[in-house]
């Protein structure tokens, strides 16, 4: 048993600090306006909320306590078995009622509170401080078990299975949408969500609640913050910077928060084997503002702009590969360049209705429009060579053939949106309801072709009309592109959506009992320039049951099952070829999730282990390719599927004050395409190891490590887009990651600058850097075919992605 400790205390080193937490935040009313002079209480400390509703309390950690908000006209807030971990800073803003005492028994573990809507919260600092190559929330949410990407340059992700397309994203309760005709993770840049202006991130990879969108995977629902005092944040690094600027009124009735970003991905993007002269530019600006015309009106909006040029004019690359005993090399010189543009707008207004202490009203109007060019000339040439045993230099180098690439793709799309939400909460019980209208159209031309000189023979498609029988058979079939798409589409859709669920907590025997029981529906019909219409009404039945056992350990039951239909937006109604067919069907999921979460003490310290187990069956689906980032749909109903796993996550404080987990998933999916037989899906992940862990050095407790790891077993994504999956179906590598990054604490709300200190004009100031890619792995996302002039062998040539970067990086805010 000693032995044991002494492992563990080796491999999670425990520092003894000053046993001590910290509970803040703002104190509101049902109006959601700050109230001062809240008393808050322990047994044996206190404070008193100032005149913007904010509070901060010391308090002892790792053990229970009980806090108090009193406030003379409004009855108390009572939170109950408070366990915090050591220096761990915890957010609680309640809200003060004038009818009914509020009392909450709950254990807080650095993760969150429980919850019956299938959930997992995330705190706004791991997301800020985590390293990564496209740090942000898209950046933790790839370390949880069921969530997956093989790309650090996308903020893409796939969830159970799942596709990029599958996910719903939310900023206050506004929808949010992914770029249309991205094909690289190198041409992204920024994603939507803004992490500087985050307030609360909950998310949901399966089982989710009816008030959530038509779509098959999972729901991510992000918060912005709604200040109630000045302030100013910049983090700049050499990839980017982003300037924050948080405004409150002096009455508190208008508050504003403002972000703009600035992203340039050279440093990572010339960190790969392709030399290239490349300008990837972004720009990103949003703005949250609120105003409270009275005590039951509020009035938000939401605006963004975003810009993202990309220009790239790749000159050559040399990649190594092969075995030991047959090593070789491909050299590719290029010429020609690409220049993409990637423009978005969009604005929305939320007005709240309180009509009385147990109703409140909501009405959301919202527009969103982008307009997406793409224009390339691209020609490579191919030249493969051996790799000398001795001297490593490249000999018996052979000409391939060459390749050209060429595009002139628009795509203008405009959504427009308007959406009616209510909630009605009486006793422990909450009635939700919403109602809204989507109105989409995409207008969109597609003129791309692939050219390839193998061999000095132009290569045609593998068509029947192509069919080369020499020297039976004169071959006289026209110069053509191997792959081309040329079309113009005119697509509307329009769309009407409701949906009503109904939660209750309640007391069964002596256990705590959840549910919320939820159905949600939608109608949608297509049209546009020469197509026919076509519509479709789904109907989406949802629960979630939990139950809290009163048991001596702290034990937390779940199950989710409903139905999960995904209607299909423009990118699903386009085939390869780029031709739009009206009648493709929403796909279809029923899930069916199983969860314990089991909160324990270890090594002094809150930890919660939550395991889940998951079934999806998949009717009517869509078949699809991926390469790199881009989705291309068959646009068509033809394939049934279904995905299973089991998933483990536990998390805590493996270092006092700190959080860490630790993540382990397994999945299999596979699909039937018109009864041919089930094969593995283009994201069949099966094993993913995802590790997120904090230290410090306790005798200098301000420098902060941070560390990410990613281990999963390669995607079915190594074969040509043109080959068939049920005849040529290869695996890429696995992918294997760490992110280190470390940060040294100048300034910050726990360590304050002397007055005459130049550092006392900060709130907080902070530096340190990043190494992305710590072990200098080589992990690929595609392959390239090459073909041996002598042996006619072909050879999949791994497309690599980043290497070890050294990133700096600084933190003020004011």
């Amino acid at each position: 048993m000693k032995c044991i400790k002494l492992f563990y205390f080796l491999l999670f080193p425990v520092v003894i600090l000053a046993q001590k937490a910290n509970i803040t935040g703002v104190i509101l009313d049902t109006n959601h306006l700050p109230i001062s002079n809240t008393t808050v209480h322990t047994s044996l400390h206190g404070t008193v909320s100032d005149s913007n509703g904010f509070y901060f309390l010391e308090i002892d950690a790792d053990q229970e306590i009980n806090i108090t908000f009193s406030h003379l006209g409004h009855k108390d807030v009572v939170l109950n078995k408070l366990l915090l971990s050591t220096n761990e800073t915890f957010e609680f803003n309640p809200v003060l009622r004038r009818d009914i005492i509020q009392i909450d028994e709950v254990t807080i573990t650095a993760s969150g509170e429980k919850t019956v809507a299938a959930i997992t919260t995330v705190a706004p600092e791991i997301i800020r401080l985590i390293p990564g190559a496209n740090a942000g929330v898209e950046n933790v949410l790839k370390l949880l078990p069921g969530v997956s990407s093989n790309n650090e340059l996308s903020t893409q992700y796939n969830v159970r299975g799942g596709n990029y397309d599958e996910n719903l994203v939310y900023v206050n309760e506004i929808e949010v949408y992914r770029p249309f005709l991205i094909r690289s993770g190198q041409q992204e840049s920024l994603s939507f969500v803004n992490s500087a202006m985050i307030q609360n991130v909950k998310f949901s990879s399966g089982g989710f609640q009816a008030k959530y969108g038509d779509k098959l995977s999972s729901a991510l629902d992000i918060t912005y913050k709604n200040p109630v005092s000045f302030g100013l944040e910049i983090d700049a690094s050499l990839l980017g910077a982003n300037v924050t600027l948080e405004t409150s009124s002096k009455n508190k009735k208008l508050s504003s928060i403002s972000g703009l970003r600035y992203r340039d991905n050279s440093l990572l993007i010339n960190s790969q084997e392709t030399n290239t002269n490349i300008t990837p530019i972004a720009f990103d600006f949003q703005t949250y503002e609120s105003y409270s015309i009275s005590k039951k009106i509020n009035i938000g909006f939401l605006g963004t702009l975003s810009t993202n040029e990309y220009q790239n004019n790749p000159t050559s690359r040399t990649t190594n590969f092969g075995t030991l005993n047959e090593p070789k090399s491909l050299t590719i010189y290029y010429a020609g360049q690409e220049h993409n543009k990637y423009n978005a707008v969009s604005g929305a207004l939320k007005a709240t209705f309180q009509i009385n202490e147990n109703t409140t009203l909501k009405l959301i109007p919202s527009i969103y429009h982008t307009i997406e060019e793409e224009a390339s000339d691209i020609i490579a040439q191919y030249q493969l060579g051996d790799i000398s045993s001795d001297l490593g230099d490249v000999s018996n180098s052979r000409r391939l053939g060459t390749q050209f690439n060429r595009a002139r793709n628009t795509l203008d799309a405009l959504i427009l949106n308007i959406e009616h939400k209510g909630i009605y909460s009486k006793n422990d019980g909450k009635l939700e309801w919403g109602i809204k209208y989507s109105h989409e159209d995409i207008r969109d031309r597609l003129m791309e072709s692939e050219f390839l000189d193998s061999l000095g023979y132009l290569v045609r498609p593998s068509t029947i009309d192509f069919a080369n029988n020499q020297p039976a058979t004169p071959f006289d079939a026209p110069i053509v592109a191997l792959e081309s798409a040329n079309a113009t589409n005119y697509v509307q859709t329009d769309r009407a959506s409701a949906y009503l669920q109904y939660s209750k907590q309640l007391g069964w025997k002596s256990n705590t009992l959840y549910f919320n029981i939820g159905a949600r529906s939608q109608h949608w019909s297509v049209s546009g320039k020469n197509i026919s219409s076509n519509s479709q009404t789904v109907f989406s039945p949802r629960a979630q049951i939990a139950l809290k056992p009163n048991w001596e350990k702290d034990m937390f039951f779940k199950i989710a099952a409903g139905v999960y239909h995904q209607p299909p937006f423009y990118r699903e109604f386009r085939d390869v070829n780029g031709l739009v067919n009206p009648n493709v069907k929403a796909q279809k999921s029923i899930h069916t999730v199983l969860t314990n979460e089991y909160s324990f003490i270890l090594w002094d310290s809150p930890f919660k282990l939550v395991s889940e187990a998951y079934y999806k069956d998949l009717s009517s689906i869509n078949t699809y390719t991926v390469e790199d980032v881009r989705i291309r749909y068959a646009a068509n109903n033809n394939a049934t599927a279904y995905a299973y796993g089991a998933e483990f996550r536990l998390n805590g404080a493996f270092v006092p004050g700190t959080e860490s987990w630790v993540s382990l998933g397994y999945m299999k999916t596979e699909e039937n395409s018109e009864k041919r037989g089930f094969i593995a899906r283009p994201t069949d992940q099966r094993i993913k190891v995802g590790v997120l862990f904090q230290d410090y050095i306790p005798s200098i407790p301000d420098i902060r490590m941070y560390l990410n790891l990613i281990y999963t077993t390669g995607l079915p994504g190594g074969s040509p887009n043109y080959a068939d999956p049920y005849l040529f179906n290869s695996r890429l590598r696995d992918y294997k990651r760490a992110d280190l990054g470390i940060s040294y604490t100048f300034v910050d709300e726990n360590k304050r600058a002397a007055k005459n200190s130049w550092f006392s004009g900060f709130k907080e100031l902070s530096g340190g850097f990043e190494l992305f890619n710590l072990f200098n792995n080589q992990n690929s996302i595609t392959n390239t075919w090459v073909r041996d002039i002598d042996t006619k062998q072909q050879f999949a040539v791994p497309n690599y992605l980043t290497s070890r970067i050294l990133n700096l990086k600084i933190r003020m805010r004011f």
